[in-house]
């Protein structure tokens, strides 16, 4: 009741700024009818009148001339039903009285039909504010906008056929016991859309398994009554200030009475809103359309997962104009303010609600686009051993966070799908990333709010589409690096405790002729003993070289050991080279103990942010995020194979005459001699047909992406996991993006390199020896580049975001001389000495990066 009466005061407060009491010599000042008052707008006035309302003011009594004839003063509704009729009865008799002016005043929801009878009365008279004020009052009002645009109950072709074979056969289905349950749901169609409505498919834009979501809006109707009235400039007008009027008390609902739970129907309000072409227009931005997305970001997991299930069934372009109305929100509200370490773009609550909001509809295009739910890698049985160190840290209140592995959002688990699901989304992702939101965050103050996961602090890692790639690592670094410090704090009690001196890094001591040799044995040994001492931060030292690693050494490393790996002479992995690409060999000798160690490798390669050179098709980085392969990554692991069995599916001929196939397939070992394999059981004696094909090809898929490759992937998978099961890595990234960080850029753009060098000891962009050297670089072939970017950094890619992202200093390095160039590759530094001549920086230049090797003190 109180509610109901502050928002009964506040109506009177902004009708009496918007119209008056009629009392043209009021002396309230706070009254549209006073002489002084200056007029307002409305959005203005909903302002006014909620603070009029806190501060208890002065409320005009309405003036005789009112009484009865406005909306201002909802007290004398029974008075003014009478004077409402009199007015109707004399309408065309007075001309002083405005004729439709209270004609829809008891009308509280609207119909197509009614819309366009109220607009048709308005455009003989050219007077819309009967339709302003209906628009005004219905559309400022949840209760109103629920019942508005129902759909109209009837029966479909298929139902009334339905209904009428019952009819038929009513005699028979009472014979049977089952026929009961059946017959109900004929008969009840909302319980028969209910009961279908997990399994049942649609013949919409998209099929999926949850079937079509049943609303009882009527969603193509509330489109075209936008279409017809938006239009026109003064009726666009009525729907703004009515949502600034809407959306306060929408979220007040939301948060204090739980009225979803009790009117799902409730959902139609922000189905009826969201379809407003016109929201991401400048006028919505500042003030209607975030109070909008924190009433909507109000809206409990059940309603969120059934709106993305709804949004889902539009199209791409409906999809698309969803996001950028948020999109429009996000940008408009970072570059209107300046964000920074003080002033934290987490704490603004508009852009916090629309990046929520955000996330309803990135979902809906996940589910609306090619899904594949089914082809899921089996988790892995056996657990990771815990370190022995995990009761030393429960005891010291060290206790892991993420014993269970990283989270999942709440949505994706409510919906029951995850974003590598989705083979094509309805609009690519990229569209989802907001670059100025990325370049104003706050990356260690977000990276605090994710790991603390308090309600009061929003953490943008939490809505990862929105971030870019640049923007995810370094989130990732900060999870990283944080991990390594625990612990080494841990090591350094342990020690105390224990009473022995334990290595705070993950040390690893090399011969550079025995690379594989020393570092594998290494690692399987911790790997056996203590997993927790591969979360340490990596120190590499290669025997009988004097190079101290911060960074640098490590990278190169890891180069040697990747080269040494995938040597096809070792036959761990087969190549193709088609496709320059790496796969699993299925022939191998090696033990599962080595592919656990190369995962390993890769597992450190991230943790210690060092980019690999490995090239693995696109299905490897999925199945480590849990997807099997199919048919379709066929396309990027096997071509030829893939182009193969694409004709047998397209051939429109007799498969099993022409082809003479059988569910029977060859492969070759390693000393080529044939290995026979039977896709079904007794598969020599099953002719592949036309009808069958399809069959055939997803378990000639099955067998080459997951069968055959089993053993050596699972250990692969469990070594990669040793390192990153506690990371945030599948949370935050897709598997196109974990290739980006394994792999790092492929594109390398010197231009940007040269924009974002710096220069130490006396250099600066003038000088005439940067000048050259630049315009050496740019002259260089493309494995020239490669050369010297590893010599430079330790690594020949760029890594990501491209090589603006890397910090590369230039510095003096003494007067012309014979020296060669040198670098600190753990802090990507050149040092370049002040070469007299164009063409002897060339000469210099080119024989360091072609002849460097190995690591020295300076």
């Amino acid at each position: 009741m109180k509610r109901a009466a502050a928002k009964h005061l506040i109506e009177r407060y902004y009708h009496q700024l918007t119209e008056g009491c009629g009392n043209e010599a009021c002396t309230n000042e706070a009254c549209g009818s006073s002489p002084g008052f200056r007029r307002m707008d409305n959005n203005a006035a909903a302002i006014k009148a909620l603070e009029l309302y806190k501060n208890n003011a002065k409320l005009c009594d309405p003036h005789p001339s009112k009484k009865g004839a406005s909306s201002a003063f909802p007290e004398n509704s029974a008075k003014g039903a009478h004077n409402f009729s009199a007015c109707s009865n004399g309408k065309m008799n007075h001309k002083d009285l405005p004729p439709t002016r209270e004609d829809f005043r008891d009308l509280n929801y609207l119909t197509e039909e009614k819309v366009y009878e109220i607009l048709a009365l308005c455009g003989e008279t050219e007077d819309y504010s009967p339709l302003i004020r209906v628009i005004g009052r219905v559309f400022s009002s949840a209760e109103s906008l629920v019942q508005s645009f129902r759909k109209a109950k009837q029966h479909t072709k298929e139902e009334l056929k339905s209904l009428q074979a019952k009819d038929e056969d009513k005699d028979e289905d009472e014979k049977e016991t089952a026929s009961g349950s059946a017959s109900a749901m004929e008969v009840d169609p909302d319980a028969a859309a209910a009961s279908s409505g997990e399994g049942a498919s649609h013949d919409g834009n998209n099929v999926q398994k949850l079937g079509p979501v049943e609303v009882s809006v009527d969603i193509d109707a509330v489109r075209r009554v936008y279409d017809r009235l938006l239009s026109n400039e003064k009726i666009e007008a009525a729907f703004l200030n009515a949502l600034v009027y809407l959306s306060p008390n929408v979220e007040c609902d939301l948060t204090y009475h739980n009225v979803y739970a009790a009117d799902p129907n409730y959902l139609n309000v922000f189905i009826i809103v969201m379809e407003n072409s016109n929201l991401h227009s400048p006028e919505y931005l500042e003030i209607a359309l975030p109070q909008f997305c924190k009433a909507m970001s109000k809206l409990p997991l059940p309603a969120l997962a059934k709106l993305a299930r709804l949004w889902s069934q539009y199209g791409a372009d409906q999809i698309r104009r969803l996001v950028e109305t948020f999109q429009q929100l996000i940008t408009y509200t970072v570059i209107s303010n300046e964000f920074n370490s003080d002033n934290l773009v987490n704490e603004d609550d508009g852009v916090v609600a629309a990046t929520k909001c955000l996330k309803i509809v990135y979902y809906a295009n996940v589910l609306g686009g090619d899904l594949d739910t089914d082809h899921n890698e089996e988790e892995d049985d056996e657990p990771i051993p815990e370190s022995s160190e995990l009761t030393l840290q429960e005891l010291l209140g060290e206790e892991r966070r993420n014993k269970k592995g990283p989270r999942v959002d709440p949505l994706e688990t409510e919906l029951g799908i995850r974003t590598s699901d989705c083979r094509k989304p309805l609009i690519p992702f990229e569209e989802f990333i907001n670059e100025p939101l990325n370049d104003v965050l706050e990356m260690d103050k977000d990276y605090t709010f994710f790991k603390v996961e308090t309600e009061s602090k929003f953490s943008f890692m939490t809505c990862p589409f929105i971030l870019n790639a640049v923007t995810k690592n370094l989130g990732l670094y900060y999870d990283n690096r944080i991990r390594m410090y625990s612990e080494r704090r841990i090591t350094a009690l342990y020690s105390l405790v224990q009473g022995q001196q334990l290595n705070p890094y993950l040390r690893l001591k090399v011969r550079r002729d025995h690379i594989i040799d020393d570092a594998l044995v290494r690692l399987e040994m911790i790997a056996m003993e203590n997993p927790a001492d591969l979360k340490k931060q990596l120190y590499v030292e290669f025997e009988g070289e004097q190079g101290v690693d911060e960074g640098g050494v490590s990278k190169e490393f890891f180069q040697l050991v990747v080269e040494e790996i995938f040597n096809p002479d070792i036959g761990m992995f087969t190549y193709d080279e088609s496709t320059k690409l790496f796969w699993f060999n299925p022939s191998s000798f090696e033990n599962e103990g080595q592919f656990t160690l190369i995962g390993i490798v890769l597992g450190l390669a991230i943790y210690n942010n060092c980019i690999l050179d490995v090239h693995f098709p696109m299905v490897v980085y999925r199945k480590l995020m849990g997807k099997k392969g199919t048919f379709r990554d066929l396309a990027d692991s096997h071509p030829v194979l893939y182009q193969s069995l694409k004709e047998l599916l397209e051939y429109e001929g007799n498969v099993e005459e022409d082809m003479m196939i059988t569910f029977q397939i060859s492969q070759t070992d390693l000393f080529g001699n044939p290995v026979m394999y039977d896709l079904r059981e007794g598969g020599e004696k099953i002719p592949v047909t036309n009808d069958n094909r399809k069959d055939f090809v997803a378990l000639y898929a099955e067998y080459m992406l997951n069968k055959s490759v089993e053993k050596q992937f699972k250990a692969f998978k469990r070594g990669f996991h040793m390192v990153t099961n506690e990371s945030p890595l599948k949370y935050l990234f897709r598997p196109e993006e974990i290739e980006l960080l394994i792999c790092g850029s492929r594109n390398l753009d010197f231009q940007a390199l040269e924009e974002t060098t710096e220069y130490d000891g006396g250099y600066n962009r003038d000088c005439r020896i940067i000048k050259d050297f630049w315009e050496t670089v740019h002259s260089f072939g493309q494995e020239q580049k490669r050369l010297f970017l590893q010599f430079t950094t330790g690594t020949d890619r760029a890594p990501v975001g491209g090589l603006g992202k890397l910090k590369m200093i230039i510095a003096k390095n003494g007067p012309d001389s014979d020296r060669l160039p040198t670098s600190h590759t753990c802090f990507n530094v050149l040092l370049l000495p002040e070469y007299s001549t164009k063409e002897k920086l060339r000469e210099r230049l080119l024989k360091a990066i072609t002849y460097a090797k190995g690591f020295g003190m300076l």
